[in-house]
């Protein structure tokens, strides 16, 4: 496990494996909501594709997204590991709940100086409702990449539950 994609839905705690297996391997972390909003009003990188082909062209690192669609491909051919967060609707939803209201009512910055409004709220574009609607899809979407031919050489590992990923990280 040199180069690694953490993947699953918004919420399934992506990022905080990522920085948790950084810290246990000393592999450099990067995390792709960082890279791809840049800006204020939620602007995207325009040289999105050119920094994750930088930081990926290296021999070591750790990634905590399923890509967007403009690195997708890159991040899946460039990795050797690839770590599921497949949990189910009952396990996500709380926690992207708790923390776009903690993240709302403290007005966290996040990235490219962004923070979530309570106006966010209403909007499909927000973390909840994203986590609600894109569930299966991306679950579908992941499964399909990991039996996919062109994927076989990547050690994928599937956990279900929280308690599969502890467990796993415990025998680290």
């Amino acid at each position: 496990m040199e180069r690694i994609l953490v993947v699953g839905v918004t919420g399934a705690g992506k990022s905080t494996l990522a920085q948790t297996l950084s810290s246990r391997l000393g592999l450099p972390c990067h995390e792709m909501d960082a890279l791809y909003f840049n800006g204020p009003n939620w602007a995207i990188n325009s040289n999105l594709a050119e920094d994750v082909s930088k930081l990926t062209a290296g021999p070591r690192w750790i990634i905590d997204s399923y890509g967007y669609p403009e690195v997708r491909e890159l991040l899946w051919d460039r990795a050797d590991t690839v770590i599921w967060l497949d949990y189910p609707k009952r396990v996500v939803m709380p926690r992207i709940l708790r923390r776009s209201f903690r993240r709302t009512v403290t007005r966290e910055v996040l990235f490219g100086g962004n923070r979530e409004t309570w106006t966010d709220w209403l909007s499909r574009e927000h973390p909840a409702w994203w986590a609600w609607s894109q569930h299966g899809a991306r679950r579908r979407e992941v499964e399909r990449r990991v039996h996919d031919p062109r994927f076989a050489p990547l050690h994928t590992c599937r956990f279900g539950h929280p308690q599969e990923t502890a467990a796993w990280l415990a025998s680290l």
